[in-house]
């Protein structure tokens, strides 16, 4: 399979959304939160940020669940980014979070600490699986796991899924993503089973963008359902957010994120 990898550097995206975030100083004497992140810190590019944000689609589950979870969270994106553009130990440094807006547009100033449980990251959609740059994937993602441990939280690896017309992509990325999860002791979203799966079942939903590779509504929102089923062990069948797409579309993309973590999770 030959493919390329364009790049086009980008300003930073910092999406500060749902409840108030704060960061907080690197501490490496606290210790690591373990559990459903209450407070989680997204780190990616664009596959992230289409879409107005999966983490806000994620926060709509959570509401739509019918239970009171604790959850808020930051995305930090750049766009084309792969995981080696990412200076993590500044990100989880004083800066990002350092305040909240709140009601009536009111910004609350946060105290320090730890704020984040766990930190999600991704790589570029096909970083992990090219010939020169994945090993940089392996590299980067136990550099950035050890920082997070450092820091005090839960190192998370986002399996992003296929392009469209490259299928095969499914499992070159899920055998790496599994790779680099047990190399780390890092928990993997199997997102990209959760493309295939639901693809094999319904075949006439469109998941992607038209360019193939960046998701659509439904990608997004199937991507979202397997975060927070696999983050919160909770399933998305019957949540009630449907990121308004039509009930019987939003059921189906709930049950393949469903399995889909269910399967990995049995057959790691």
């Amino acid at each position: 399979m030959k493919v390329t990898v364009p790049r086009v550097i980008a300003p930073i995206v910092v999406l500060l959304a749902l409840a108030g975030c704060a960061a907080a100083p690197q501490q490496a004497t606290q210790a690591r939160a373990s559990g459903p992140p209450e407070s989680m810190l997204w780190v990616g590019n664009s596959f992230f940020y289409y879409n107005n944000s999966m983490h806000g689609h994620v926060r709509g589950l959570v509401t739509g669940g019918g239970k009171s979870v604790k959850h808020r969270s930051v995305s930090v994106t750049i766009s084309g980014s792969g995981i080696d553009w990412h200076d993590m130990e500044s990100y989880l440094g004083d800066r990002i979070g350092k305040y909240s807006f709140v009601a009536n547009n009111q910004i609350k100033f946060n105290p320090p600490g730890r704020q984040f449980d766990a930190v999600m990251f991704m790589d570029c959609s096909q970083c992990p699986v090219h010939p020169q740059l994945g090993s940089v994937f392996h590299e980067y993602a136990k550099k950035h796991s050890e920082t997070i441990r450092a820091y005090g939280a839960r190192p998370v690896l986002f399996m992003s899924w296929a392009y469209k017309d490259k299928p095969e992509m499914t499992q070159q990325l899920a055998e790496q993503y599994t790779k680099a999860g047990k190399a780390n002791d890092a928990q993997v979203v199997p997102a990209g089973l959760a493309f295939a799966k639901s693809i094999q079942r319904r075949p006439d939903l469109e998941l992607y963008a038209p360019d193939k590779r960046h998701p659509s509504l439904a990608g997004t929102y199937l991507a979202a359902c397997t975060v927070y089923g696999a983050l919160l062990g909770k399933s998305p069948v019957g949540n009630t957010y449907t990121a308004g797409l039509p009930k019987d579309v939003a059921a189906h993309l709930q049950a393949a994120a469903w399995d889909a973590v269910g399967e990995y999770r049995g057959g790691k």
